[in-house]
C-alpha cells in the first residue's frame, strides 16, 4: 500500500523513514488539503498526518505521543481508520488515542485551547490533520494521525513564534528575531517553545523508528 504523509515543517519531514512520500504544508490548512489531493491523484492509497501538535488535554506533556481515533473539524468528526490506529497503538504502547482537532488557525492562547478541549475532548490540535481527513474521506481512503505534543494545554505561544515558518515548511529564524526585537518580553516564551518542540520532535522521531517504513498501514 502506498502511504503518503503530510507534515507542517521540514524538520518533521526529515524524521520519516526513507521511501515514504511526504509534503510540507507550512502550517497552511488549505495547502495541506491541496497536497493531500495531489498525492491521491498520484496514486496514494492511504494518507497520514504526522508532526508536533498543541496539547489540549491538560494531562498531556511535551513529548507525549497521540494516535488519532478521529479528527474534529468545524463540520464534525471524521473517523480515522481504526484497524490502522490499533496497529499503531500496538507498536507504540505508551501512546494515547483520541480525537485530534483540525484547526485552520493556530491555537496560541490557553483560553483557545481550553475552548477546543471543552467541545468534544480532543487531545491535541494541529493545522494539517483536518485537511488530510477531509481529502481522505472525500476519496474513500484510510488515514491516520500521529502527533507529538509540543506546547501543553496550559502554555500560550508567544506572538514572535507565529512568524517562525514559511509556506514550504522551512524555519524563519530571521523573522522570529525581528519579532523578538519588537516584543522582547516574548523571549522566555520562545525559549520554552524551543525546548518543548525539541522534546516533541525527538519523541516523534523515536516513534517513527518503531513504526517502521510502512507506518503500520
Amino acid at each position: 500500500m502506498i502511504v503518503a504523509a503530510i507534515v507542517g515543517m521540514k524538520s518533521e519531514a526529515a524524521l520519516l523513514p526513507a521511501g515514504i512520500p511526504v509534503a510540507c504544508a507550512g502550517g497552511v490548512t488549505a495547502r495541506a488539503e491541496a497536497l493531500a489531493r495531489d498525492f491521491i491523484a498520484g496514486g496514494a492509497q492511504a494518507l497520514v498526518s504526522i508532526g508536533i501538535a498543541g496539547g489540549l488535554d491538560p494531562s498531556l506533556r511535551p513529548g507525549d505521543i497521540v494516535i488519532g481515533s478521529g479528527v474534529e473539524t468545524e463540520g464534525g468528526v471524521i473517523g480515522c481508520d481504526l484497524p490502522w490506529r490499533d496497529r499503531l497503538l500496538a507498536a507504540l504502547p505508551g501512546a494515547r488515542s483520541g480525537l485530534v482537532f483540525g484547526s485552520a488557525v493556530a491555537a496560541a492562547t490557553v483560553a483557545h485551547k481550553q475552548a477546543l478541549f471543552q467541545r468534544r475532548g480532543a487531545l491535541v490540535v494541529d493545522m494539517e490533520s483536518g485537511a488530510v481527513a477531509k481529502a481522505a474521506a472525500a476519496a474513500g481512503l484510510p488515514f491516520a494521525v500521529i502527533r507529538a505534543v509540543a506546547d501543553p494545554a496550559g502554555r500560550a505561544l508567544p506572538a514572535s513564534a507565529m512568524a517562525g515558518l514559511d509556506a514550504e515548511g522551512n524555519a524563519r529564524p530571521g523573522a522570529v528575531m525581528l519579532g523578538l526585537l519588537r516584543r522582547p518580553r516574548d523571549l522566555p516564551g520562545l525559549i520554552r517553545v524551543g525546548l518543548d518542540s525539541g522534546r516533541a520532535l525527538s519523541a516523534l522521531g523515536d516513534a517513527l523508528k518503531v513504526v517502521g517504513p510502512t507506518l503500520g498501514a
